[in-house]
């Protein structure tokens, strides 16, 4: 069984208000499970982590389930795939409880894709924004 993942966070201000917005597909590339919160103040690479924190939250644990996450953060993706190290003390306790998340699951992949690719999830970060005001 696999999932595919669409995350997005952002900040107004940066810091400032956040958001976090996951948008969740079966295997037939049907939207199954739509979330939207509202975090607080963070900043725009806290909202990106937090928002595969909550979805490998959502998920569970499945030891047979593989997921693909796409984000439009190409830092955030290299540092989850290893390639950047993480140094904010802030965003490497996310990274690490990312980590163990994912030991949950068959396998997790992290895909970087264009903003304009991430559209669900972004809109759903707005709306969340714009309905905290």
């Amino acid at each position: 069984m696999k999932l595919f993942i669409h995350t997005d966070g952002g900040a107004r201000g940066n810091p400032g208000p956040g958001a976090i917005g996951i948008v969740i597909a079966n295997e037939k590339k049907e939207i199954i499970k739509e979330i939207g919160k509202f975090i607080g103040r963070s900043t725009n690479n806290e909202a990106e982590y937090r928002a595969v924190v909550e979805a490998l939250k959502t998920c569970g644990e499945k030891k047979n389930l593989d997921i693909e996450f796409f984000i439009d953060s190409l830092l955030i993706v290299n540092q989850l795939n290893g390639k950047f190290k993480v140094k904010e003390p802030r965003m490497k306790k996310y990274f690490d409880e990312i980590k163990l998340l994912e030991k949950n699951f068959k396998s997790v992949k992290y895909t970087h894709i264009e903003r304009s690719r991430n559209y669900a999830a972004d809109k759903i970060v707005n709306e969340v924004l714009d309905n905290a005001r």
